[in-house]
């Protein structure tokens, strides 16, 4: 994980701020500049439409890229010095220009703001182990009716190491059975396989398809 990934994990960019912030934009890119230690380096941080966030330092004296402050096993008082300004000017973006969101994905962001909102349940997070993944509980019965993962693609069979999260829901054998041959649908991630059925938080499914599977899930634990 680069510096910037780790710094901006799981916030949420506002544009608008980026603008007050000093940044520039040029069509789907933002831009800000910063010169530091005396002016002997520059600063440049990136920031795309997608909320990627990327970052370099140029050495003004010799006309290059400076690369060493990313290399975790160069050490010593100038490359540490370098590495802090760096990570101080992004911890500052972070600090005045996003939010921190609860998981990595828009979708299952606005998912979750949806449940808190009809069903007025917040997520618990049980899993020291794996802190990201959330449950949300039926008041009146307290059982389980949705679980949010992330976990890596292939885990549900998917040709790819990269993290996506899911939505487990519990739902009548038959429905699984048939929503099971459509696209966005996965047998139960360490769930029982029968009773339970994993969803994409990936836009594959609109936001209001999962919510009426969310509340047939939901109505299932209410006894």
């Amino acid at each position: 994980m680069t510096i910037e990934e780790e710094i901006f994990k799981n916030e949420k960019i506002n544009f608008n701020k980026l603008i007050k912030y000093g940044f520039k934009k040029e069509n789907n890119l933002y831009f800000y500049s910063q010169n530091i230690l005396n002016n002997t380096f520059r600063v440049d941080i990136y920031i795309d439409d997608k909320e990627i966030v990327k970052g370099k330092i140029y050495d003004l004296t010799f006309k290059e890229e400076y690369f060493n402050f990313r290399i975790k096993d160069f050490t010593g008082s100038f490359i540490e010095q370098v590495r802090e300004k760096y990570i101080k000017i992004l911890e500052d973006i972070k600090n005045k220009c996003s939010i921190k969101e609860q998981f990595k994905f828009n979708q299952t962001n606005r998912i979750v703001e949806q449940i808190k909102k009809v069903y007025k349940d917040e997520p618990e997070f049980k899993w020291i182990k794996f802190p990201n993944y959330a449950i949300f509980r039926n008041f009146f019965s307290q059982k389980w009716y949705s679980v949010i993962m992330n976990i890596p693609k292939n885990k549900i069979g998917l040709n790819s190491e990269e993290e996506i999260e899911i939505i487990n829901l519990k739902l009548n054998p038959e429905k699984i059975k048939d929503l099971l041959k459509q696209k966005g649908f996965y047998p139960a991630y360490h769930m029982n396989k029968k009773n339970w059925l994993t969803i994409t938080l990936d836009n594959t499914l609109t936001d209001d398809d999962l919510m009426k599977l969310i509340n047939q899930s939901y109505n299932l634990t209410i006894k």
